[in-house]
């Protein structure tokens, strides 16, 4: 037991009870979403989370993120909530940080013990439409927040029990997809209502003070946990790093920087400083993220996953949740009002994953050279891709879906092959999507020779072929169609995004590009970087490779120095060729090669320049 913990004054027993409770809430409020919801972004996808927090606002449950609470709170007096209450938001700048963009709809529902709030269950999730200029509400070309949807700052979406139906009215009125939304927030509402009630209970059974104390002990062992065994391998000084989005919709593609400078010091109180000075202005487009909002307390919860990767062993890692114990372990600064993560109303924020994903490399980046190497490379983010059109019935459709890629190459092990970074969130199962969409899937696989070479492997893409049965319109809101996953420590780049109709190649951002009956959509997901040099990896894991699908028998002569006899099926590896090609590939080697490399994406937008200024080894 921890000395947060003996000082506290709960009994260890009951942490573990309350702490096993907390977690089996969770679990039982999102799979209530997911049995009852309607929309495939919500039934199928699973784009949504559900998040428990004490009555200090408090995020207790570390299995997933959510958003937060401030903002309810905020508008509506503690004091003056009552049994039966569900809140509901969804606007971007009112939300505290805890919302990026307009699709995001959250409900919140008080849980109440002897007539008093005593902590709150949370969901939100990624909703089919909420209006806006286009179907799906994620406009790739907007230049307000106005054109983006439905705004809604904190309300009583029900009143002790009672559903605000003018509200429900008006939410339906401007979604296109009204019957999954109203199904949709129905089964968010009842899930959350039921969470609290099993919450509830267990304040009947041990009492407040008791149930308290271990809430103070759980999140305190998160401190002391994550203070010991992940901050402590952090050499301390100033670190430095940035990295990129590579268009925003509206000007041409070029370089929009996220810079952390992190700064280290075991003695602090806060041992982690990370400064965003230096991020660049906020952007046309929609790809900003209002970050800067309750001390950033939304975001040091979104980074701090990262920190696990510091953990002892993989094992280890997996073990270690995140909830509020984190928040006094980092001090953030924000630049002025007006960057892409301090954007000024009404700056869009739809595509606002291309930041705030894009930072979770970032800190992986810095804390990569600050460890010598100790992070994964970077891994996959988050795109949506999908087709709107009629039915053959006249009825309008959306199919939207948030495809995974490849995660970065480790320093114990390859990256994972089409992994989705929202957890638990997956691909829309095929045999769904054809019997509810006019399209046959003809191809799902692995995107060959996408993962960046490394002595660890960065994992594969997905390669999606959809064939239309009738004329629709594509839509794209993806990042890493210029740029690639980087690789770290002389391991090389992934592949980038791709789509292409019938050959023609599409833009990251689309909205509506026609694609005519018969025509096949080719999409190929982001492949993650690569970790250490291709040329040290093992010739017989390259040799699995090529007989798993994964590389070429191209991509092993070319990127791993490796030649290869035999079949495909039976590939064997010619020693004295590859001892010679290696040698070939060693010899091409500059002396001075950065610590990342950003694949040849990065010179089209640098104007030239191979790498940036921030990617040697310290």
């Amino acid at each position: 037991m921890s000395a947060e913990q003996s000082t506290s004054g709960a009994d260890p027993v009951l942490v573990e009870i309350v702490e096993g409770t907390l977690s089996s809430v969770e679990r039982e409020v999102e799979t209530a979403i997911a049995r009852t919801a309607r929309s495939p972004m919500i039934r199928d996808a699973h784009d949504f989370r559900a998040g428990i927090h004490d009555v200090r606002l408090r995020k207790l449950t570390g299995r997933s993120y959510s958003a937060l609470v401030q903002p309810v709170v905020r508008d509506f007096p503690v004091a003056e909530m009552n049994p039966g209450d569900v809140f509901f938001h969804n606007d971007v700048y009112l939300s505290e940080g805890g919302i990026g963009h307009l699709p995001d709809l959250c409900v919140t529902v008080p849980v109440f013990h002897d007539g008093a709030v005593v902590a709150f269950v949370q969901a939100f999730g990624h909703h089919d439409d909420i209006g806006g200029a286009v179907p799906g509400s994620m406009p790739s070309h907007a230049r307000s927040v106005f054109e983006e949807g439905l705004m809604v700052p904190p309300i009583k979406l029900w009143d002790r029990g009672v559903p605000n139906r003018a509200a429900l009215t008006i939410m339906t009125r401007n979604s296109r997809m009204p019957d999954s939304l109203a199904g949709d927030l129905d089964a968010e509402c009842s899930a959350c209502l039921m969470g609290a009630r099993r919450l509830g209970e267990l304040f009947d059974r041990y009492g407040r003070e008791a149930v308290e104390a271990c809430f103070d002990a759980i999140i305190a062992k998160t401190t002391e946990t994550f203070r010991r065994e992940l901050l402590a391998r952090i050499p301390e000084g100033v670190h430095v790093w940035e990295d990129y989005a590579e268009h925003d919709g509206v000007d041409e593609p070029r370089l929009h920087a996220q810079r952390i400078t992190l700064t280290v010091d075991h003695t602090a109180p806060a041992p982690l400083v990370i400064d965003f000075t230096g991020t660049s202005p906020q952007a046309k487009g929609p790809i900003n993220h209002a970050g800067d909002y309750a001390d950033g307390v939304f975001l040091k919860k979104w980074l701090a996953p990262i920190l696990r990767n510091l953990a002892e062993t993989p094992e280890r890692m997996a073990e270690l949740d995140v909830n509020e114990g984190v928040v006094p372990l980092i001090e953030m600064r924000f630049p002025q009002k007006g960057t892409l993560l301090t954007p000024i109303f009404p700056a869009p924020t739809n595509a606002r994953t291309f930041v705030i994903l894009r930072l979770l490399g970032v800190l992986a980046g810095v804390l990569a050279k600050a460890t010598g190497g100790r992070m994964p490379a970077d891994q996959e983010t988050i795109r949506y891709t999908g087709v709107h059109g009629v039915d053959a019935d006249g009825t309008p459709y959306l199919m939207r879906e948030v495809l995974g890629g490849g995660s970065g190459g480790r320093w114990y092990a390859d990256g994972e092959d089409t992994i989705h970074v929202v957890p638990d969130s997956r691909n829309i199962p095929v045999e769904f999507a054809e019997s509810r969409w006019p399209f046959r899937v003809e191809r799902l696989g692995l995107a060959r020779d996408s993962g960046g070479p490394g002595l660890y492997r960065g994992g594969l893409g997905y390669d999606k072929h959809l064939r239309m049965l009738r004329d629709a319109s594509f839509m794209s809101i993806a990042d890493r169609s210029i740029l690639s996953c980087w690789g770290v420590n002389g391991g090389r780049a992934g592949k980038p995004f791709v789509v292409e109709i019938e050959g023609r190649p599409m833009e990251g951002l689309v909205d509506d590009s026609p694609v005519r009956a018969g025509e096949v959509i080719r999409v190929r997901t982001t492949g993650g970087g690569g970790w250490g040099s291709p040329l040290e990896r093992d010739p017989a894991l390259v040799a699995a490779d090529v007989r798993d699908g994964k590389v070429s028998a191209e991509g092993a002569r070319d990127d791993y120095g490796v030649v290869l006899y035999g079949s495909g099926d039976e590939p064997h590896v010619d020693d004295e060729a590859t001892a010679l090609r290696r040698a070939e590939l060693r010899a091409l080697l500059p002396a001075d090669a950065p610590f990342f490399d950003r694949g040849p994406g990065f010179p089209t937008l640098s104007g030239g320049l191979p790498h940036a200024e921030v990617d040697f080894a310290e």
